[in-house]
């Protein structure tokens, strides 16, 4: 038993393809999402220090930081928020979890199914009032910004909103899926 709840730690975010194929597929996937975010905050922290830098010291800010900002931490969310699930890291009550588990695998089991199922109904809702405003600022051509001044298509925000909120429902049923099995396999 403790085998196969090991596999399921945090430390095995993406299974070996030959093990568990969609999850390793699934894990490479939200990795990757996850590793964009983790670029985009990166180039959104330099952007900020060069507004900083611009608008303190040589009185030129940049134009549109604030809004691309904005836009860009939902974004960032959005992109890492699938690999948190695969890692088991969104934010849950660990330590009672923890110790429900040490004392009943069945019923930690039960808890980790419940959330993961409250967590794809969740994104898929998201994604269900999300799609439709992707779809508009595409076929739109949807700006953000002052016209003239400093403007930013909406879509590719709004689709990495719909992308990652896919993604998301997909890891939750997938954690979900793992949880089952234990509670299958265990007596305790």
């Amino acid at each position: 038993m403790s085998e196969q709840t090991d596999t399921i730690g945090e430390e095995a975010a993406i299974p070996p393809l030959n093990e568990a194929p969609i999850g390793a597929s699934l894990g490479a996937l939200a990795a990757t999402l996850s590793s964009i975010g983790t670029f985009s905050i990166g180039i959104l922290m330099m952007l900020i220090v060069a507004d900083v830098i611009g608008r303190n010291f040589l009185n030129a800010p940049i134009t549109g930081v604030s809004e691309i900002a904005g836009r860009a931490v939902v974004a960032i969310v959005f992109l890492q928020v699938s690999a948190a699930i695969m890692q088991r890291r969104l934010t849950r009550a660990g330590f009672l979890i923890r110790r429900i588990g040490d004392r009943s695998l069945r019923a930690m089991a039960v808890l980790e199914i419940l959330f993961n199922l409250t967590g794809a109904v969740v994104f898929a809702l998201i994604l269900w009032a999300s799609w439709p405003s992707a779809v508009e600022a595409w076929s739109t051509s949807e700006f953000f910004g002052v016209q003239g001044v400093f403007t930013v298509p909406t879509f590719p925000f709004r689709a990495i909103t719909v992308i990652g909120s896919g993604v998301a429902v997909l890891a939750c049923l997938y954690q979900a899926v793992l949880h089952g099995r234990i509670l299958r396999d265990t007596t305790r």
